[in-house]
C-alpha cells in the first residue's frame, strides 16, 4: 500500500481528501448529534445529489457547464437548501422538525426529475453516490482545502457561539446572541462539509461519517472537548483503513469507511460490556425529571 501510495497520484489525492474529510466531518457532527439533528445531514447530502444531477442536465444543453466542475453545482444547492431549511425552522418555529422533511423531499422529488431529464444514471453519478478514489483531481484537494481552511476560522471565531445554541438555543437568544445569524452559519458549513465529503464517501453515506464516529465517542468522552477528539480519531481511522480496504479489494471506499465505523462502534461497545464498564445512557433533561 505504502509503495502504491508512493507511486500513484490519485491515491495521493484521495488520502489527502480523506484525512481532510475525516478530519471535518465528525467535529460538525459532534454539534449536530447535540442538537438532535441527524436528519440534516441526510437532507443536504440528497441536495447535492440534486446539484449534481441538475449540472448534468445543464451540460447536455449549456457547452459553459462542461467547463465547471459538478462540485461547484452540488455545493450550490446544498447550501441553498441549508438557508431555506434554517428559514423554514424559523417560520415553523414551534415544529421545527417540520422543515426537515419538507426540504428532504422536495430535493430528492427535483433530483429525480433533473436525473430523468439528464437520461438516468451514469458512471459519473455513481461515483458520486458511492465514493470513488480514482475520481478525486487535484483540483478536488484545493477544493478540500479551501473549504477546511473556511469552516476551521468560522468555528473557531464564532465557537462560543454556536457551542451556546447547541446546549441551550432559548437561553442564547436571551443572552443576546445573533442566534439566528450563528444557526445560519453553522448549517451552510454543514451544507459545504456535507458536498466536499460525496467525493470519498459518497453522497448516499456521507451523513454516516459524521454521526457514527461521535456515537463511538459518546461513549468514552468525559466532557465536551474530548468529544470532538474522541470523533475525529475514530472518523480519521475509519477513513484511512476504509480507504486501505477499499484500494486492496477493489470495492467501493463510501460504504467501506462505514462499514469500519460501524464495527469500530459494535466492537469498542462490547468492549466496555466486557470489561465490566457501564454503557452510556444519555437521557434529555425532560426523561431524568
Amino acid at each position: 500500500m505504502i509503495e502504491a501510495l508512493l507511486k500513484y497520484e490519485f491515491l495521493q489525492h484521495a488520502f489527502l481528501v480523506g484525512g481532510l474529510i475525516g478530519f471535518l466531518a465528525p467535529m460538525l457532527g459532534v454539534f449536530i448529534v447535540v442538537r438532535k439533528l441527524s436528519l440534516i445531514a441526510d437532507t443536504l447530502s440528497h441536495l447535492t445529489l440534486t446539484g449534481i444531477a441538475c449540472h448534468l442536465f445543464l451540460t447536455q444543453h449549456f457547452s459553459f457547464f462542461l467547463q465547471l466542475h459538478p462540485l461547484w453545482m452540488g455545493m450550490s444547492f446544498s447550501v441553498i437548501g441549508a438557508v431555506l431549511l434554517e428559514k423554514l425552522r424559523h417560520i415553523f418555529h414551534s415544529f421545527k422538525e417540520f422543515a426537515i422533511p419538507v426540504v428532504l423531499s422536495s430535493g430528492i422529488g427535483l433530483g429525480v426529475v433533473f436525473l430523468s431529464l439528464a437520461d438516468g444514471f451514469n458512471n459519473d453519478l455513481f461515483q458520486y453516490l458511492f465514493g470513488s478514489m480514482i475520481a478525486v483531481t487535484k483540483e478536488d484537494v484545493w477544493t478540500v482545502f479551501f473549504v477546511t481552511v473556511i469552516v476551521m476560522g468560522l468555528l473557531m471565531l464564532f465557537y462560543k457561539e454556536i457551542l451556546f445554541l447547541s446546549f441551550d438555543e432559548e437561553q442564547a437568544r436571551v443572552s443576546g446572541i445573533r442566534s439566528n445569524f450563528s444557526q445560519l452559519l453553522f448549517i451552510v458549513m454543514t451544507a459545504l462539509v456535507i458536498s466536499i465529503s460525496m467525493r470519498i464517501v459518497g453522497i448516499l453515506l456521507v451523513s454516516s461519517l459524521m454521526i457514527l464516529p461521535v456515537a463511538t465517542a459518546l461513549q468514552f468522552a468525559r466532557s465536551f472537548k474530548q468529544m470532538f477528539a474522541y470523533a475525529i480519531i475514530f472518523g480519521e481511522l475509519a477513513v484511512v483503513f476504509g480507504m486501505w480496504a477499499a484500494f486492496s479489494f477493489h470495492i467501493a471506499p463510501g460504504g467501506t469507511i462505514v462499514v469500519l465505523s460501524l464495527l469500530l462502534f459494535i466492537v469498542l461497545l462490547s468492549g466496555r460490556k466486557l470489561l465490566g464498564l457501564p454503557v452510556r445512557v444519555y437521557r434529555s433533561k425532560k426523561e431524568e425529571m
